[in-house]
């Protein structure tokens, strides 16, 4: 019953999704290309903002924990599990204060309405998987930032999504790289639930009524703690908060 009645709801959530990207698409270039960085964020949060409220329309709800425990001021590596392409938006929106930047396949960078614009002048790292000689120096960069900046990157070690919720094993390249050249960050482990189930019948149609969590656990600082030690805490401080 539920894949039937989502065929037309999700007739209409894609319309509202696909209008917000052609729309704040323009909106980014003008904040950008007039008013600078802040006014291109502002508008990326808002863009953000809008896709979550997209989601409504899938009867989706969100619950956002911890936020107030992340320590501000400081370089932040945000570090969660994978289970969909709306994992993002919730967490540019929920943790619009600490001026959010990912780690993204580089095909991602070009094509898509917002999202590609977004990616290429934001500060995020456009990756190449298959080519380490592209990829390190990239995440290096991003590191770099986000150290003098007071930023934070996000990153996904699993790589790819998990299509169940069960969290796959955490790459540590992307990681060590951020912790080498953010030797001030405070790794942000992120414990993300139920955000696969809005594609458990594919990309048509949708999941209808699944109530997404975002479990912030507890920050810590990385100076002075083998890389090892801070891979170890990390993955199971991210598993632990996830229900599968």
């Amino acid at each position: 019953m539920e894949k039937i009645l989502s065929y037309p709801i999700s007739v209409v959530y894609y319309i509202f999704f696909l209008l917000t990207l052609v729309v704040f698409h323009p909106v980014q270039w003008v904040c950008l290309n007039l008013f600078g960085y802040q006014a291109h964020k502002k508008s990326v949060d808002i863009l953000n903002w809008c896709l979550v409220r997209c989601t409504h329309i899938l009867g989706t709800t969100y619950k956002v924990e911890g936020v107030k425990k992340v320590p501000k001021g400081v370089p932040l590596i945000i570090v969660a599990n994978h289970q969909s392409m709306n994992d993002i938006p919730p967490i540019i929106w929920f943790m619009r204060k600490f001026h959010p930047k990912f780690i993204s396949k580089k095909e991602l960078g070009k094509g898509i309405p917002s999202v590609s614009y977004n990616l290429r002048h934001s500060g995020a790292a456009l990756i190449d998987r298959k080519d380490p000689k592209q990829a390190l120096p990239a995440i290096k960069e991003l590191a770099q930032y986000i150290e003098k900046n007071n930023r934070s990157a996000v990153i996904f070690p699993e790589g790819t999504r998990s299509k169940t919720g069960a969290p796959k094993k955490f790459s540590e390249n992307g990681l060590k790289i951020l912790c080498k050249f953010a030797p001030s960050a405070y790794i942000v482990p992120v414990s993300i639930n139920n955000s696969w189930k809005l594609f458990k019948f594919g990309q048509f149609p949708l999941g209808l009524g699944n109530h997404l969590t975002f479990n912030i656990q507890e920050p810590f600082a990385i100076k002075g703690i083998p890389f090892d030690e801070i891979m170890e805490r990390t993955e199971n401080e991210v598993k632990q908060g996830i229900k599968y």
